[in-house]
């Protein structure tokens, strides 16, 4: 898939199939993550993925339970990596599951310090995946049509330039 039609289309999904995710694209999603950038490479992060019981345990510690309890895959960011740093490599396995037709959503973490102690780190972001329980053509539109049919501000009302 094109850079740009991948980040277009993308949306936030929190519906899931039961499809599972082959663990070739699992690997495939979090080597996305493991290819981030970070602060001076420091990589201070790990990658948890939640599952079974502990899976429907760290649902109730997030603000959407729905979201993480129905997915097929969820990935827990843990750590000390700095939050552009977590940004950046959560972002990186989000694309990296849409190219291979995989959708996700990000959840907030409303019991931190619960959720830090069920993953054994530092939590800094909880990621669900699942394969879209309702299926969208990407190639039916450009990117300039997904970027223009996009919720989102204007590139007017967001950018300012100075000389």
């Amino acid at each position: 898939m094109d850079a740009f039609l991948a980040i277009a289309s993308k949306r936030d999904e929190r519906a899931y199939a039961d499809t599972p995710i082959p663990e070739d694209v699992v690997r495939r999603i979090l080597d996305c993550g493991r290819l981030s950038g970070s602060s001076r490479n420091t990589q201070q992060w790990e990658f948890v993925v939640v599952s079974g019981e502990a899976q429907q345990r760290l649902s109730e510690m997030v603000y959407a339970p729905e979201n993480v309890a129905t997915a097929t895959l969820v990935v827990a960011v843990v750590g000390e990596a700095f939050p552009f740093d977590v940004g950046r490599c959560v972002q990186n396995m989000m694309l990296g599951a849409w190219n291979e037709g995989v959708v996700s959503c990000p959840n907030g973490i409303k019991e931190r310090d619960s959720a830090s102690a069920l993953l054994g780190g530092e939590a800094k972001a909880v990621i669900s995946f699942g394969y879209p329980a309702n299926k969208r053509d990407v190639s039916k539109r450009s990117a300039e049509d997904w970027s223009a049919k996009a919720k989102r501000k204007s590139l007017d009302e967001l950018v300012r330039r100075v000389s």
